[in-house]
């Protein structure tokens, strides 16, 4: 009995109540459903060569999956915060499968608009309960369970962008989406089946040092502080230039005249772009666990000032190096470095400052500005319609930077009085109630 107090006061658990196995479970959703975002740009020329729809047509599709995938989020999170994990990432897994099918037989544009529409749905299911289900059980590493589980979508690419590439090189892009639609929906459906609904480990504190409310705030109550908009501008911002290197990096690298070089790397020899995707995927992933970590160690706003600044000049890098093919492939891998970790500190953030209680619809609503951002992707064409890239990676370094120096010169101390000095003025009245009842029974 004695040991089963003390697993329990530790919040590790037994089969599927232990936390660090729910982790695992989520991370490989994460990893089944990447391709829907990560692997698109593989797909947009064959498209293009077959249909003759145009990339800036076919590009729509992608803006709808991003702005879909996360502008149901919240929603999404409010079915997990009510029903639990399980029903929704099942949901999610059967989205994401059918609309890989469905773009294997897609014949016109708004056959193409309409499974962006249910892959968006489904990402957005299976992220937004996984980090969710991450900040619920672990408020005591947030920024590292938040990482790995953001990890997997960042990385979940990188294994599969080779096998994609070659099976639509061998057999055709429709062969590929179908292929891998049916393998990913039925893996995601099988790994729901194992997530059960978090429950906070008994004993588990927030990490030492950090700033985290007591108040747990409704999304409702959320959004009306002015602290969550600076926040979620602040995502808007960042976000916006790693979207559209995701996008964007196809053409890019075809502009500039380098996509199909071979490059051999740790004696493997591959199309620039293949490889250069391969690589951007693992930075992208390993950036998010590892500034989650020492977002928890160092502070949120810490962290956030240092990366956004790092995104910033890697742009810059890219805009004035990239046309080189190596220097191309390393300032984009640079870039994505710096990028990836806004997964991991901004739903740590949004917890430590509005609570775990409803943690999922919270940190979903947040994740719309991802979804914000993505409209975006087209201001990029504009901008190089005008000014070349160089236009927009100027533009996306000069937004990253100045997000850099808004969380330290300003995040910070707004979050600071608004955990210190507002919390009780935004208990809900019925606690404010209750606590002064509580306290006249004790003679307080």
């Amino acid at each position: 009995m004695a040991h089963q107090d003390a697993g329990a006061s530790s919040g590790e658990g037994r089969g599927l109540q232990n936390r660090w196995f729910q982790l695992a479970v989520g991370v490989v959703c994460m990893g089944l459903v990447a391709n829907l975002q990560y692997g698109w740009t593989l797909f947009v020329s064959p498209m293009d060569a077959k249909h003759h729809w145009g990339t800036s047509a076919i590009q729509v599709a992608f803006s709808i999956f991003i702005v879909t995938e996360t502008w149901l989020v919240p929603l999404e999170g409010w079915l997990v915060d009510k029903f639990g994990p399980r029903p929704v990432v099942a949901g999610g897994a059967i989205c994401a499968g059918v609309a890989w099918v469905m773009n294997a037989y897609a014949t016109t544009l708004p056959e193409l608009y309409t499974a962006a529409v249910i892959a968006g749905i489904g990402a957005g299911g299976v992220y937004g309960t996984c980090v969710g289900n991450a900040l619920k059980w672990f408020p005591d590493k947030r920024g590292l369970a938040a990482g790995l589980t953001a990890a997997g979508f960042g990385t979940g690419a990188a294994l599969t962008v080779i096998p994609i590439a070659n099976m639509i090189h061998s057999a055709g892009y429709e062969q590929a989406f179908l292929t891998f639609g049916i393998l990913q929906g039925v893996a995601i459906f099988v790994l729901a089946l194992l997530l059960v609904k978090p429950r906070a480990p008994k004993g588990a504190v927030a990490a030492k040092g950090l700033l985290t409310n007591k108040v747990e705030f409704t999304t409702g109550q959320m959004v009306k502080t002015p602290v969550f908009w600076l926040i979620y501008v602040s995502f808007v911002a960042v976000a916006a230039g790693g979207i559209m290197a995701t996008a964007q990096l196809g053409p890019i690298a075809k502009d500039f005249g380098f996509a199909s070089m071979p490059v051999t790397m740790l004696g493997m020899t591959l199309p620039l772009l293949t490889m250069t995707l391969s690589i951007d995927n693992l930075c992208n992933g390993f950036t998010r666990p590892l500034c989650g970590f020492l977002s928890d160690r160092f502070g949120r706003e810490n962290t956030m000032f240092v990366i956004f600044l790092g995104e910033g000049l890697a742009l810059l890098g890219l805009m004035q190096f990239g046309r080189d093919p190596y220097a191309f492939m390393f300032f984009a891998a640079l870039t994505f470095l710096f990028w990836g970790e806004i997964f991991s500190i901004f739903p740590a953030l949004c917890a430590d400052t509005f609570g775990s209680k409803f943690a999922a619809a919270n940190a979903g609503t947040l994740y719309t500005a991802k979804g914000t951002a993505a409209m975006l992707v087209p201001l990029a064409s504009v901008l190089s319609a005008r000014g070349g890239w160089d236009a927009v990676f100027t533009v996306a370094a000069v937004v990253t930077i100045a997000a850099g120096l808004s969380a330290k010169l300003l995040l910070a101390p707004m979050r600071k009085r608004f955990i210190t000095g507002h919390s009780e003025a935004v208990m809900p009245v019925s606690d404010v109630g209750f606590l002064a009842s509580a306290s006249a029974r004790r003679g307080e």
